[in-house]
Order: structure tokens, then C-alpha cells, then sequence
């Protein structure tokens, strides 16, 4: 880690110019989007002997989110487009809500290394954070690292380079003023050593166009991203989350997301509210090759028509998705089985991005 500078004060110089001082923020996620945005998967080494496996569960996700808005895919070239409309024609996706942008890609995870749209009245822009795949775990990752670039110059948008390591699965939003993270990530030494808590939080403030960061503390086991927030706790509107708790006390998760929960039930939102909290079961452990896998039901997607929500084959599936319901009323609520996904260590949610509608 020698590579980094030592803790110093920021320049605060260095913000005047920044997206909130212009008066741009990130939307929640319930609010309207023009598209997902997706990275074909193709990294066999991420789903080792089962990457065959996960297109079809891939692919109906992609089909429900495409009743309801665009769904654009960075693809590497003609051929991987080809591969991925055959099997998006496979499961009867609409192909004319699916566009194409030939982006090369390490990975699929596009919830953490692609744009961070950003909205200010009618204008759009994008943040492209530095992106380093949770602390240099899956090397190379230069091409995941230039995707929100690419995308910005392509769409002729303003682009913010913070030069920072952050990713979108770290961060979750109310869309009034409120980032909720997790200082098991952000305050990990192999994401931004050379930064304090203080600076970090600066940097969500200035670059998300926030007022305030809430903090939780460790993700669920198995979680190779250190602890992202979109595994535990996710914001269903202004002032309510849903957070998953461990009923069985022997289960290693279960006093991590006690503490997390009591942290909850402590916060106050920037107007003094507190929050509203509903609690989200756990599934059985997802055990694939002797490895715990990082299953949570937290980890769903809030598109226009649907909110799109791993399942596993599991007792607590169906309990689940009735919970969800009841935080979504506009939306239909869909479970995709997530089994062979998750060997990948993430899910839908992980997996997309959102671009908002302007």
C-alpha cells in the first residue's frame, strides 16, 4: 500500500466544483429510470464450472426489467452479442427494449464499476469513481475501470472523476439527501488508506450530492466485497428500510445483523426522524464446494415495472417476496432462482445499474 499518500487535510478547493456545489444528487432507486444498465457476463473464472448455468436466470431478469424501461448491455463485440440475443430470445425477452454499446468488460458487475448517474433538474451526468475489484481481489480490472467513461463520452454527458476507489453495491440512497454504507468497506485498507472517515464521508457528500452518511458496521458471510450495504440494508422510501436478520442464533450472521439492526433502530434521518425499519428473513445457508455463499434477499432490483428479488430454493423464499410486496405496492414483485448466481458471490442487484429518467 506504499503506492498511496499519506492522511493529510483535504484541499477543500478541491470540492468547489463538485457535483452537489452544482446541484446535481443521485436518485433513489425507485425513482423513474430511462435504463438498467448490465455487463454481459463472460468470466468463467467467476462462476467456475457453472457459468452455463446462470444465462437463463440472467435472462428472465433482463425480461422484466424490460417491461418496464430500456435495458442497455456492454458487450465485447458482434459475437457476444449474438450469444446474448440467442439467449435472450430463448426465455421471449422484448429485444426492442434491448440496446447494445460495445464496451469490453472484465466482469459483470456492473453495480460496481459502472456509471453513477447523476441528476440536477433536466441535465444528467455521471461519476466515474475509481474501481480497483474490492481491493484488488480479481485482477485485471482496467476494463471495468473505464466503463462509466466510455459511457459518459459516448452520451456526451458531463463526467466527475473523484480519484477514489468507491462502489455502487457500498452506497444505498433515500433520494432525500441520506447515503447508508457499511465502515466494514469503506474503512477497508484496500479500498482509500490515504483517507480518514471524515474525508471519505466528504467525498459521498460532494460526489453523490448527499447531506448526510448514516454507518453501518460488517456484511454477511461469504461476502467477498467486505460488507456491501445492498446484502444487508436497503431503503425502500424516504424514511424506511428493509434490513435481513438471522433468526437462528447459531447461524455466524446472526449477531452481526443484530448489531446492525440495533444501529438501525439508533439513526436518526437529518430532519431527526427515525427510521422505519422492517425486518427481512435470511435464507438457509447457500453451501456450493465447501463455500458459503453470500445469499440474501436484501439484494434486489427496484426497476420501473418490477422489483426483481433472488430466491434459493429456500423455506423463507415465499415469506420474502410477501414482505418486499408489502414495502412496493406499485410494483409486482418477482422471485428468479438465484442458486447458480450466487457461486458468483453476487445477484441481481449486483449485477445492474440504473440510469435515471430525466
Amino acid at each position: 500500500m506504499s503506492n498511496f499518500p499519506p492522511k493529510k487535510d483535504l484541499n477543500i478547493n478541491q470540492f468547489d466544483y463538485s457535483p452537489k456545489q452544482q446541484g446535481y444528487a443521485f436518485p433513489a432507486e425507485w425513482a423513474k429510470h430511462e435504463a438498467t444498465w448490465l455487463s454481459w457476463p463472460h468470466k468463467e473464472a467467476s462462476w467456475p464450472d457453472k457459468i452455463e448455468t446462470i444465462y437463463e436466470p440472467y435472462c428472465q431478469f433482463i425480461k422484466a426489467v424490460a417491461e418496464g424501461e430500456k435495458v442497455r448491455i456492454n458487450v465485447r463485440d458482434e459475437e457476444m452479442k449474438a450469444f446474448a440475443v440467442s439467449e435472450l430470445t430463448k426465455v421471449e425477452a422484448d429485444l426492442s427494449q434491448v440496446e447494445f454499446y460495445f464496451n469490453e468488460t472484465n466482469d459483470a458487475w456492473c453495480r460496481d464499476h459502472g456509471p453513477a448517474f447523476l441528476l440536477k433538474g433536466s441535465e444528467k451526468a455521471v461519476v466515474d469513481w475509481g474501481y480497483n475489484a474490492w481491493g484488488g481481489k480479481y485482477p485485471p480490472f482496467d476494463l471495468d475501470d473505464v466503463i462509466p467513461t466510455k459511457i459518459a463520452k459516448y452520451f456526451n454527458l458531463p463526467l466527475f472523476t473523484p480519484d477514489i476507489v468507491m462502489e455502487g453495491g457500498s452506497v444505498e440512497f433515500n433520494g432525500a439527501g441520506t447515503v447508508l454504507t457499511t465502515t466494514a468497506c469503506l474503512l477497508n485498507e484496500n479500498r482509500n488508506p490515504h483517507l480518514t472517515k471524515e474525508q471519505i464521508e466528504k467525498y459521498l457528500l460532494e460526489y453523490y450530492g448527499q447531506d448526510q452518511v448514516l454507518w453501518l458496521g460488517d456484511g454477511i458471510v461469504g461476502d467477498d466485497t467486505d460488507g456491501h450495504i445492498d446484502d444487508i440494508t436497503r431503503f425502500v422510501n424516504e424514511d424506511t428500510v428493509l434490513t435481513v436478520v438471522e433468526n437462528n442464533p447459531l447461524d455466524e450472521n446472526y449477531i452481526l445483523l443484530q448489531e446492525n439492526l440495533e444501529t438501525l433502530k439508533a439513526m436518526k434521518l437529518k430532519d431527526g426522524r427515525p427510521l422505519n425499519i422492517v425486518q427481512l428473513p435470511m435464507p438457509s445457508p447457500v453451501i456450493y464446494e465447501d463455500t458459503r455463499l453470500p445469499a440474501s434477499y436484501a439484494n434486489f432490483y427496484i426497476a420501473n415495472a418490477a422489483v426483481i428479488v433472488p430466491i434459493f430454493d429456500d423455506v423463507n423464499d415465499q415469506k420474502a417476496l410477501d414482505i418486499i410486496q408489502g414495502c412496493f405496492p406499485d410494483r409486482k414483485v418477482i422471485g428468479i432462482n438465484s442458486v447458480d448466481i450466487i457461486w458468483g458471490l453476487g445477484s441481481f442487484h449486483c449485477l445492474s445499474q440504473q440510469e435515471p429518467e430525466l
